[in-house]
């Protein structure tokens, strides 16, 4: 087993990453953004920016990290040190290209958890916890239910290119890198197998931005940990975070297409 890291270096790290995501979101953001009822496109826009900054951040701590630890950055010792790596068989460790197949069921369960259960999700989260309630102009979602905001993206490929960046350094760059590649490798020392559980909940509750989220986060972060723990491999949990930057990304592609 790799070193491993102490209590304290995991939660170390963790407020490393959720800390600047909570300032952007709860401090900069209301001092910078447009006011919301006169311009909610542009108040969306600088909340994406700010919270992808933050992404960015996420990234530059995982290369910080690594380079400490290992010495340099080279394309091989990422890929050993984050476990890009093909799925590993549990009990050899032998590299098995059917695994990947594991990804489907994972795949499934998020879909059902995103699309069919996530409002009622956050609703009982938010009935148990009204002072985490999403406030009036930090979501996203209000750009989608305008004709006014949607017919002034059409042609718009800046707002296409905005969602890209932000959509990689969430699912792969960013958050996946830091909880997946960075820490889940060196969290057995302190959680044994419940790593991967330990792994979900730290990554659901890092989204202090989004507290109104924090359960249903929690939920797919334990989907997205899980076949990453068992067979050793990132790229199972990039590939299951970013189905969802794949679904919104023909949503704004048709939004710029003027096909919304």
């Amino acid at each position: 087993m790799s070193e491993q890291y102490s209590l304290a270096k995991i939660l170390g790290i963790w407020a490393l990453a959720a800390v600047p995501m909570g300032i952007l979101g709860w401090l900069v953001f209301p001092l910078v953004a447009p006011d919301f009822d006169s311009d909610p496109l542009g108040s969306g826009v600088t909340r994406v920016v700010l919270l992808t900054l933050g992404l960015i951040w996420l990234f530059v701590l995982s290369m910080i990290i690594v380079r400490r630890e290992e010495g340099d950055l080279r394309w091989a010792t990422l890929k050993r040190r984050l476990r890009l790596n093909t799925p590993r068989e549990p009990a050899t460790g032998v590299p098995r290209a059917r695994l990947w197949l594991w990804v489907v069921p994972f795949l499934v369960a998020i879909v059902v958890v995103e699309l069919a259960l996530r409002s009622a999700i956050q609703s009982a989260w938010v009935s148990v916890f009204p002072f985490l309630a999403e406030p009036q102009g930090y979501s996203f979602d209000v750009i989608f239910q305008s004709q006014e905001i949607l017919a002034r993206l059409e042609g718009a490929w800046w707002f296409f290119a905005l969602f890209v960046i932000s959509a990689v350094f969430n699912t792969i760059l960013g958050e996946e890198f830091l909880f997946r590649g960075v820490l889940l490798p060196r969290m057995e020392g302190v959680f044994g197998r419940w790593s991967w559980v330990a792994n979900g909940v730290l990554f659901g509750i890092y989204h202090v931005h989004l507290p109104w989220g924090m359960l249903d986060n929690i939920l797919t972060g334990l989907l997205y940990t899980y076949p990453a723990y068992r067979y050793r491999s990132t790229w199972m949990s990039i590939i299951l975070h970013s189905a969802q930057s794949v679904y919104f990304a023909f949503l704004v592609l048709g939004v710029v297409l003027g096909l919304a």
